[in-house]
This record gives C-alpha cells, sequence and structure tokens, in this order.
C-alpha cells in the first residue's frame, strides 16, 4: 500500500501517465476503432482519479484544494469522469453533441504537464505582472480600435459591406489591420469599387492606420509587455548586485579595521 501510494506521488510516473493518455487520446481522434484504447484510456482515467483521492488523503481536503496546481488537477479529473461513464451507455441513448464535448474535455487533461515544467511557475508570475502593467495600454489600444471601427463603418459599409457591414465586422477589419494580416486586400476592395482619387485618398488612410495601429501601436504594446514580463528578474538581479556590494562594502570596512590596528601595533 505504502509502495502504492509513493507510486501515485512521484511527479515522474504521474507525468508519463499523461503522456501515455495524450497519446492515447491523439490516436482516437483519428476515429480509429480499437477496444484496447478505450481501455488504456479508462486505465488512465482511474489513475488520475485514484492519485486525486490519494492526494486527499495525504494532505488533507483543505490542503489539497489550496494549492492552484492541484485544483487544476481534480478540475480536470472531475471533468474527465463523465467521458468514462460515457463508455458504458449506449450511443443511441445519449446526445452526439455532448459526446463532442466530452470528447473534448479530454484533450484538457494535457495542460497537467505545464506544471513539471521547470520555473513555468515564474513565467507565471512574470505573465501576471505583466498584464498588470500593460492593462491600461492595452484598454487604450483596444478603444482606439473600437473608435476607428465605428468610424470605418460609417464610412465604407455601402463600399464594401464584406468587411464594414456592422461594427463587430468593422472592428474585426481594424484588427486584422493592426495586426498586418491581410490588411491590403481591405483598402484594394474599397479602391476598386470607388474613383481613382478616392482609391488613393483610401489607400493612403489605411496605410496611416496601419503605421499608427499596426506598426507603431503593436511594436510599443510588445515592448511593454516584454519589460513587464523580464522586470521581476531585473529585481532579483538587482537585489543580489546589492547583496554583493554590501558584502564587499563590510570586506572594505574590515580591511581598514584590521590595516588600523596594524599600524597602531607597530606604534
Amino acid at each position: 500500500m505504502n509502495r502504492l501510494k509513493s507510486l501515485l506521488l512521484n511527479d515522474k510516473f504521474i507525468f508519463s501517465i499523461i503522456l501515455l493518455n495524450t497519446v492515447i487520446i491523439f490516436l482516437q481522434s483519428f476515429d480509429i476503432e480499437s477496444p484496447w484504447l478505450q481501455i488504456i484510456d479508462v486505465i488512465c482515467t482511474f489513475i488520475f482519479l485514484i492519485e486525486m483521492v490519494t492526494k486527499h488523503i495525504e494532505y488533507g481536503v483543505k490542503g489539497y484544494w489550496s494549492s492552484g496546481w492541484n485544483r487544476l488537477d481534480g478540475i480536470l479529473v472531475i471533468l474527465s469522469i463523465p467521458s468514462v461513464i460515457a463508455l458504458f451507455i449506449p450511443t443511441q441513448m445519449m446526445d452526439l453533441s455532448f459526446l463532442m464535448i466530452l470528447r473534448l474535455l479530454r484533450t484538457f487533461r494535457f495542460l497537467r504537464v505545464l506544471h513539471f515544467f521547470p520555473n513555468f511557475p515564474q513565467i507565471i508570475k512574470g505573465f501576471k505582472l505583466a498584464i498588470k502593467e500593460s492593462y491600461a495600454i492595452l484598454l487604450c489600444f483596444l478603444v482606439l480600435i473600437v473608435v476607428f471601427g465605428l468610424i470605418n463603418c460609417s464610412l465604407f459599409k455601402d463600399v464594401a459591406p464584406a468587411y464594414f457591414a456592422t461594427p463587430l465586422e468593422s472592428i474585426y477589419s481594424v484588427f486584422r489591420i493592426c495586426t498586418v494580416e491581410g490588411w491590403y486586400d481591405i483598402p484594394d476592395t474599397i479602391a476598386e469599387a470607388t474613383s481613382p482619387t478616392i482609391g488613393s485618398i483610401v489607400r493612403f488612410y489605411f496605410c496611416l492606420l496601419l503605421i499608427m495601429g499596426g506598426i507603431i501601436g503593436m511594436s510599443f504594446i510588445n515592448s511593454v509587455f516584454v519589460d513587464a514580463m523580464v522586470a521581476d528578474n531585473n529585481d532579483e538581479v538587482k537585489a543580489k548586485l546589492d547583496e554583493i556590494e554590501k558584502k564587499i562594502d563590510e570586506l572594505l570596512k574590515e580591511k581598514e579595521n584590521n590595516d588600523g590596528n596594524l599600524h597602531h601595533q607597530h606604534q
């Protein structure tokens, strides 16, 4: 029993089961009808379920759910249980859309592998810090996209309804331009439906929109976001340098005191 407990609490063993289960789900996505794949999938799910129960016994309910990774594991295991129950229910008695949802939920099991990666908690911490530091800029950028989306909807909804027929479609088209994804198709479509003079003005207008939103705007957002992501690492480096400088100052003072004592002894 202790051996089984230590095995279920072994991260390497659980990691191998997650990889095995991911391979099984990958093969099942090709509609390979094999009872062995279903059997292995059920066994993996039961292993995850027993692991969760074992951790509840080992750490207690409060101790288990107080960990963010354990909460993720527990939720994924609970979501996996209906897919196992569905295997024992005749297909004609179940809604096919429900079966599809169960199959999609099973793919989320692979998320459990994330907390086995080294330094992943630091990455999440840096990501949260980056969101906190740059949310104002992101919000301003979103407001600008909405404003230009509404303007373009008013100007071009009759000329290019495929892109600006509704405010939502117009906002999406502006977002496409800002991400430099096929942006030239939009002004070309409008230019072909208008006179050459208006077409030139439209192309110039969308080039400015691309430069302001797609090149300058997105680059600025990326730089702020990346700077905030590495800010935590910079703080750690700065703290270590301050600690080194403090130790050097202490050594210099100690050396000065020793030199002073030697000078007094010689006198």
